[in-house]
Parts: structure tokens; C-alpha cells; sequence
């Protein structure tokens, strides 16, 4: 694959380690090691890597203070960036200093050891609200408005002229990752600098400036903003807009309505509105008006937002009490053998884009970077857009299985075979597949599209010396599975297929016809599982997950498994070629449904606590 050029993307969580080359794993790992190494010399302890992203990585340690232990946050830039990259790392500290707020985690120092920029901040006590999130399903209204009483009290600090060079600051990236919440008295901190800079325009959009020289600059033509998480940011700051500090209204907007609805970003607000998910009515049209694709609309909200929040946030509320959802498709829970690191692959999305969107992923080949690619979802629709972050939201759960939705004129089928490996998240878990379903049932467009989440500690890794060259198999490489204890239902009618569909026009490598003839077989023996081959030019990723539901063939469905892997050396080409099967077909049909109904916070809550009861 083509190394793509940095600035053009942005990565908001890092790709699992598992799926990495052994030489790109070891050369992590020594770069860890160094980078605890460094700042044990510098008298720091308790050294943990809690973070890595495009441009560097993230630790925590500790150190005495006066008798008293302080916590820190270490930021390493990568060494193989390029310097203009590298010194991003001082500007990041050099936009902190300029911010004091409580809330903001302080800069304690910016400095160099051998070559190397490290940057030093105050920790901020707790988990990141997307953490949370994930842990915790929808946050309740009282939480939800705690948490914007204190956002819109941050955004008031950063449009105050502030700093030497007195103007608006602009953090450029707020999401709930970059929000650490300290469950012990419900606070939270705003930290990652790393996109703030400079509002070029006020919160009127007029010139930001000290004279009329600098006004009258060629600065003032080009943005100086830098790209925030693609799932959060909103249209000014994706499409290069001037900075101002209404892309921290539109990030802040994103981040609540989020965190209210459980989902990873911002675009599923036209088929699951904010006034659908139990808020205060005053609260939520107001977030909905935020994230209205009217601009004066939105800018309208925002100022609402910064001036009544306070007010909102003095309402007496209460903790309700919760209903359990259903899962709308089956979930299944299976406590894990194992640890499962699981990654989500997704195929057949052409159909999502619009019909003369242009095409920007034909080079990307790498099963887990596709979806960070700024070009990856553009040409969709803020909902297609939901639907594909709510499945790679499924991935963010310890889950294998698959899943394949097919939209009709008359309303929407979907196959799942989701097992969860915890049953402590069950309920969560339930909320978010329900998230999915309900953005499905508001697209309307016809295709299939398919999904497949497997456990990357059992990805199988071929090396070769180059792209001429065949890969071989390891001795005792094997692909592994499970098996059910006992022979589970089989109704030849309901037998789901490796094939249906056909093949898939977005998957680029052609299989020889000897691994396709061990998939036919296999296609015979009941069982639920998938398997992706994902050939680059000197790797073979192999990524799997099979079970298999007739015991009485495990000798002959182990002798297939052994049998494709031995005809991996016939693999010609580069790109990715994937098949799946479901247990059997359990399809579920739903209507078309654009949006769900209308549900707010009662405006008694002692009284719907009676009725209720807790």
C-alpha cells in the first residue's frame, strides 16, 4: 500500500497492535521502551503508555512534590515524522499556556532530551467520557446537563481575548475522548491541544486583529484551523473554513448529543434527533438546532446555548429510572476464553455514497485504515455516515460475528450472528446494536452491505522478502476455532451461505481457485464463522473466526482448515477478499422509520419516580 501523505488524514484511535507486521510490533515496542527509559532518567515513576495516535504517543507517571505525589501526562512526538510535524509538539505547548481555566489541565514544561520533544501536563483524575460512554451506555439527562453547564463555561473562557497576543483561542478538537470525567464529583477536563490554535474570525465572524496591517495580511485568506476527529468537527472546520470559536460550539454540540444518544460521533442526529432521547425539551431543541444544517440556525443555538445553559443547569434533576432495552436482533452472550481484541471489517459501503461522489479509497487496502481516511466518508449522508460509525462503534466491544443488512424498496432485512464475550455489557452492548438498526431503517437506497468483527489476537501473519515472492506458512501455524458442545439445530432450508451476494466488487484481491474449492467445501459443514485474506506487498494478514456447530466433522472441517492454509502460496495480487456465513438465516425486516419519535425528560421527575417507581 502507498503510504499516504499525513497531513491528509487523521487518526482518532490507534490500530490494534495485533494486526500490525512483527516488524512493525517489535519496532513499537522498542519505541515504548525508550521513550520509559527517557523518562525514568528524568526522575519520573509509575511510567504507563496510555494513549498513541498519527503523531505520537501518550504516557502517564508520577513524581514527589513537598511530601505529596503529583500525577503528570507526557506527550512524545514520533521521531520518524518529519520536522514540521515533530515541532507541532512545541506549539501545542506553547496554545496551552495561553489558556487558564479550571477545567483546562496545566502546562507543567516543554522540553528536548536527545533530540527528542516531550511535552508535560497536569493529569486530570478519571476515565475520557468516550470510556465512559462505551462503559456506561446513554448518560443520563442530569449527567448530560452537568457535563454542557461546564462545556458552555469552558467555550465563554476560550472567546475571551486571551494570552499575549490577545485573541478568541480555538481548541479545534472536542469529542468526548479528549474530555476526562472524574466520577467523584462529576467534573471534567479538557485536554489535547494538539489542534488549538488562534481564531482567525470572532464568534461574529469579523476579523480577528491588532491592526490593520495584520487585516489586511494574506494570512487572512487561508485558514490556519487544523483538522479535528472527522466524526466530530463540524462543516466550517471539515471544509477549511476560517477558525473562529464556533467550531468549538459545533465540536461541543457533536460531543453532547454523542454522549446522550451512546453513539462514536456526531451525524446520527436527523434519524435519532436529540429531542427523541429523554432530555430536557428546552435542552434538546436547542442541541438539535446546533447540529441543523442551516448555518444561522446553527450559530443562533450556539449563542443560546453559551447564554441560557446556566440557567438550564440550576432545573432540579434526578437520576430516572432505567427500562431495559431488547435487542431489535439477536445478541448473544459467550463468556471469552481469551482475551478478544476485536476489529470490524466492513464491505459493499459503494452503495452508501452518493451516485457521483468521487472515488478516494481504491489504494487503501489495510482492512482497519480505511475508516480513517478524511475521503472515507465523503459523499455520504450524515446518516450512512451514522449507520457506518455505529457498526465500527459494535468493534469497540469484546464481540465476533457478522452481520449483513439489505436495504429494499419496502424496508430493511438484516442477518446477525453478534457474540458478546462479557456479559456485564450485555445491556450496553444492546443499546448500541439498537443505535445501528434504528440509523438503518432511516436510509433509504438499495444494496447489501456486509460486516464482519474478529478477534485480531488470532490474525495469522506471513512475512515474505517481496511482492514477487509467495508467502509461506509458518510450521504449526494453524487456523484456529470453537466448537459447540452440541450439535446445534440445522434446517438445510435455513442454511445460510458463504455466497450470497456474489462476489464483492470493493474487494480487490482474486483467491486461486484452490482455497475457493476448500470454501465450497466448507460451505457443506454447519457452522458460523468468517475468514479475510488481506494481501499486502510484503504481508499477509489472515483474520478469522469460526465455530463450528456439527461436531461428528471435525476431522473433516480441521483437514479443510489445514488444507486453505497450505494453498496461501498460490495467492496472487494485493488488496483484500473476505467470506462470511451465518448460522443459519434468522433475518429480521423493518420498516422504513425516518426518525425516531419524540421523548423528553418529564418535567416532574419526583412525580414520574412515584408512578414508576425506582
Amino acid at each position: 500500500m502507498a503510504q499516504a501523505p499525513l497531513q491528509q488524514f487523521y487518526i482518532p484511535e490507534e490500530q490494534s497492535v495485533y494486526l500490525l507486521s512483527h516488524h512493525d510490533a517489535r519496532k513499537l515496542k522498542d519505541w515504548v521502551a525508550l521513550c520509559q527509559e527517557q523518562l525514568s532518567q528524568l526522575g519520573y515513576r509509575d511510567i504507563e503508555l496510555i494513549g498513541k495516535g498519527a503523531y505520537g504517543f501518550v504516557f502517564a507517571g508520577s513524581a514527589p512534590i513537598q511530601g505529596a505525589t503529583a500525577h503528570y501526562v507526557f506527550k512524545f512526538s514520533r521521531i520518524t515524522l518529519p520536522i514540521h510535524l515533530q515541532e507541532r509538539l512545541e506549539e501545542e505547548a506553547f496554545m496551552l499556556e495561553q489558556v487558564s481555566h479550571p477545567l483546562i489541565p496545566r502546562l507543567i514544561t516543554y522540553q528536548r532530551a536527545r533530540g527528542q520533544s516531550i511535552l508535560v501536563m497536569e493529569r486530570a483524575p478519571g476515565l475520557n467520557l468516550e470510556q465512559v460512554s462505551l462503559r456506561e451506555g446513554r448518560l443520563s439527562p442530569r449527567l448530560i446537563i452537568r457535563i454542557a453547564a461546564q462545556l458552555a463555561d469552558i467555550l465563554m473562557a476560550l472567546r475571551r481575548e486571551a494570552g499575549p497576543k490577545a485573541r478568541p483561542v480555538v481548541h479545534g478538537d472536542i469529542k468526548p475522548s479528549n474530555l476526562v470525567f472524574d466520577s467523584t464529583d462529576e467534573s471534567i477536563a479538557l485536554i489535547d491541544w494538539g489542534s488549538s490554535v488562534f481564531a482567525q474570525l470572532d464568534a461574529q465572524l469579523q476579523f480577528v486583529g491588532n491592526n490593520v496591517m495584520e487585516l489586511m495580511s494574506d494570512n487572512l485568506q487561508q485558514t490556519n484551523a487544523r483538522l479535528g476527529d472527522v466524526y466530530f468537527i463540524g462543516e466550517e472546520q471539515l471544509n477549511g473554513g476560517l477558525s473562529s470559536p464556533r467550531f468549538d460550539e459545533q465540536g461541543v454540540a457533536g460531543t453532547l448529543y454523542a454522549l446522550a444518544s451512546a453513539q462514536s460521533c456526531r451525524f446520527g442526529h436527523r434519524a435519532i434527533p436529540a429531542s427523541s432521547l429523554g432530555l430536557p425539551m428546552e435542552f434538546a431543541r436547542t442541541l438539535d438546532a446546533m447540529l441543523d444544517p442551516d448555518p444561522h440556525l446553527r450559530r443562533k443555538a450556539g449563542d443560546y446555548f453559551l447564554r441560557a445553559m446556566p440557567r438550564m443547569a440550576r432545573a432540579v434533576m434526578l437520576d430516572l429510572p432505567g427500562s431495559v432495552q431488547s435487542p431489535l436482533v439477536p445478541v448473544w452472550g459467550r463468556p471469552a476464553e481469551q482475551e478478544i481484541d476485536t476489529v470490524v471489517y466492513s464491505s459493499r459501503k459503494a452503495f452508501l455514497r452518493e451516485a457521483n461522489a468521487p472515488e478516494t479509497l481504491n489504494d487503501v487496502n489495510d482492512v482497519q485504515l480505511d475508516r480513517y481516511y478524511k475521503q472515507f466518508m465523503q459523499g455520504m449522508g450524515e446518516t450512512e455516515k451514522a449507520f457506518l460509525a455505529s457498526v465500527s462503534r459494535l468493534g469497540k466491544y469484546p464481540v465476533v460475528g457478522g452481520l449483513a443488512v439489505r436495504w429494499e424498496r419496502d424496508g430493511v432485512y438484516i442477518d446477525s450472528s453478534l457474540n458478546l464475550h462479557d456479559p456485564a455489557l450485555k445491556p450496553v452492548f444492546i443499546e448500541a446494536v439498537n443505535n445501528m438498526v434504528h440509523l438503518a431503517r432511516a436510509i433509504h437506497r438499495q444494496g447489501v452491505f456486509k460486516s464482519c468483527l474478529f478477534n485480531a489476537r488470532q490474525t495469522l501473519h506471513l512475512e515474505r522478502g517481496s511482492a514477487s515472492e509467495p508467502f509461506n506458512c509458518e510450521p504449526g501455524m494453524a487456523i484456529s476455532y470453537e466448537m459447540s458442545a452440541v450439535p446445534e439445530l440445522e434446517d438445510r432450508t435455513r442454511q445460510h451461505s458463504y455466497f450470497e451476494d456474489g462476489p464483492d466488487p470493493e474487494e480487490l484481491l482474486a483467491l486461486p481457485a484452490s482455497i475457493m474449492q476448500v470454501l465450497r467445501q466448507l460451505n457443506e459443514i454447519h457452522h458460523t464463522g468468517m475468514i479475510i485474506f488481506e494481501a499486502l506487498p510484503k504481508h499477509l494478514k489472515i483474520h478469522s473466526y469460526y465455530r463450528l456447530l456439527d461436531p461428528s466433522r471435525e476431522d473433516e472441517f480441521r483437514a479443510l482448515l489445514v488444507e486453505m492454509l497450505a494453498s496461501v502460496s498460490e495467492i496472487e495480487g494485493l488488496g483484500v477478499s473476505g467470506f462470511m456465513k451465518m448460522p443459519y438465516k434468522d433475518t429480521r425486516y423493518f420498516t422504513h422509520l425516518e426518525s425516531q419519535p419524540e421523548r423528553y425528560y418529564p418535567r416532574d421527575p419526583r412525580e414520574y419516580i412515584r408512578k414508576h417507581g425506582q
